[in-house]
């Protein structure tokens, strides 16, 4: 589970926490933030799932040859074949940065690629970005959005990540204290200050920088560059799905639970690893996971040493946590031929329409122990991967807030699921009104898709 002291996204905003206490509705707060069992597949693509309303989301992702084409280039070059990035051409220029986490200041090449405005189908109120990259030693990037508001003023530059898959070259971090006094950045996720006064940022661009240390021919590769707006409506409750689907995936289970006390350096320890640890139960069902010689600097002692591994390099040393979203979904976009993205889904109907397609998810929650029958604990953010459905469509997931890997299964309440995964606002145990994450999910999948695989992701929004 995830520390209910972070003032991130898991926090309502001040006014919008003042308008539910009082009633008020309207648009929701801020909430920064293989082999297969039970039913068969559905016989022809029209047997999967009907796709539920998608309208609260807006998923934008560059992706091909022509995208990296068709932005804004200084000093990068768009590179084209089975995988198509954008790759440090010759640099823009030099600059120094000096790194907030180990106070060094280095000198780095750079070269920027602008995105061309995209205006959201749904005026959002919040906004999060994914990207999918390789970064050598000696490379990072930079991943900014800059958006126009539906008043017709515009937002500053916001950094939405600076990001390594390794951390000797510089610690990957989140940005705090960007605010334009109508918008904020919480970790990973913009966010419009008061909702209620029905501001909306109703268009974006996003802008990569590329770093590399002078003199060499280094580049980072970016093949993913997205983001997801939405407008979730500010709800207690959420309406009730109809099971529509009987299937279980067969996942690898690991516990958060067994590496307490490891690696305290991360978060203090496996304890807070809830999203490393799903993550890395979904990589390796799609066949990755890190090499011996990856895993060689974990302590032999320790069992599962891979879960490790993805706390390491999914640590944001500014949130000083492991479940910054779109940290989660790069690191598990370093995985040969991968990809990763963080999205909302909107209701259970999505997922089984993605379970029904081999495809697992991550997915957000938080909510009281009485809330989630046979949790046996509270949580204020937690992370667990849903893999299947019962015959009486509750939801079978895979939680590492289990004591054993053993007990990682579990089967929960299709209800109580659905409700506190979907809404955006809850009671504490004190009573005092938070948020939730309406629908926040990872999605993992193969660099190049089957067909039937396509078609689910498309139907939940992601391309």
């Amino acid at each position: 589970m995830t520390r209910a002291s972070q003032p991130s996204r898991r926090t309502v905003l001040a006014a919008a926490v003042a308008a539910a206490a009082a009633g008020a509705a309207g648009p929701a707060a801020a909430a920064p933030h293989r082999p297969e069992q039970g039913g068969a597949l559905p016989a022809k693509d029209s047997d999967l799932p009907a796709k539920a309303p998608a309208s609260l989301v807006d998923n934008r992702a560059w992706t091909s040859y022509d995208d990296w084409r068709g932005g804004s280039a200084k000093g990068t070059r768009a590179v084209a074949g089975k995988r198509p990035g954008l790759v440090i051409a010759a640099p823009a220029g030099t600059t120094d940065y000096t790194d907030p986490h180990t106070g060094k200041t280095s000198t780095w090449e750079y070269a920027t690629w602008t995105s061309a405005v995209h205006r959201l189908a749904v005026p959002s109120t919040e906004a999060i970005a994914s990207w999918n990259a390789r970064t050598p030693a000696g490379t990072w990037i930079q991943v900014e959005l800059k958006g126009a508001y539906s008043d017709g003023t515009a937002t500053p530059w916001y950094v939405l990540g600076r990001w390594a898959a390794g951390d000797q070259d510089i610690r990957r971090t989140s940005v705090d204290d960007q605010s334009d006094g109508k918008s904020s950045v919480w970790t990973d996720t913009f966010a419009v200050d008061d909702p209620a006064t029905g501001l909306r940022l109703a268009s974006y661009r996003l802008r990569l920088t590329l770093y590399r240390k002078p003199g060499t021919k280094l580049t980072p590769t970016v093949w993913r560059l997205g983001a997801m707006g939405s407008d979730v409506p500010d709800r207690f409750t959420v309406p009730e799905s109809t099971p529509g689907l009987v299937k279980e995936l067969v996942v690898p289970r690991y516990s958060q639970e067994t590496h307490k006390g490891q690696y305290p350096e991360y978060d203090n320890g496996g304890e807070a690893w809830c999203s490393p640890t799903s993550s890395q139960m979904i990589i390796e069902y799609w066949g990755r996971r890190p090499t011996a010689q990856d895993l060689s600097w974990v302590n032999p002692d320790y069992a599962d040493p891979q879960v490790c591994h993805a706390a390491r390099y999914t640590y944001d040393y500014q949130y000083e946590g492991c479940g910054n979203w779109p940290f989660n979904a790069a690191y598990a976009a370093t995985y040969q031929d991968f990809q990763g993205v963080v999205t909302r889904l909107g209701s259970l109907t999505d997922l089984e329409t993605l379970i029904a397609a081999g495809i697992p998810a991550i997915t957000s929650q938080s909510f009281l122990a009485t809330e989630l029958t046979g949790a046996g604990y509270g949580t204020a953010g937690h992370l667990m991967t849903v893999i299947g459905f019962t015959a009486d469509g509750d939801v079978i997931a895979n939680d590492p807030n289990s004591p054993t890997n053993e007990a990682v299964r579990r089967v929960y309440k299709r209800r109580e699921w659905e409700n506190i995964w979907l809404r955006t606002k809850r009671y504490n145990a004190s009573g005092k009104v938070v948020s939730g994450t309406g629908g926040v999910c990872y999605l993992y999948f193969p660099a190049h898709p089957t067909a039937r695989q396509r078609k689910a992701l498309a139907a939940v929004g992601v391309r």
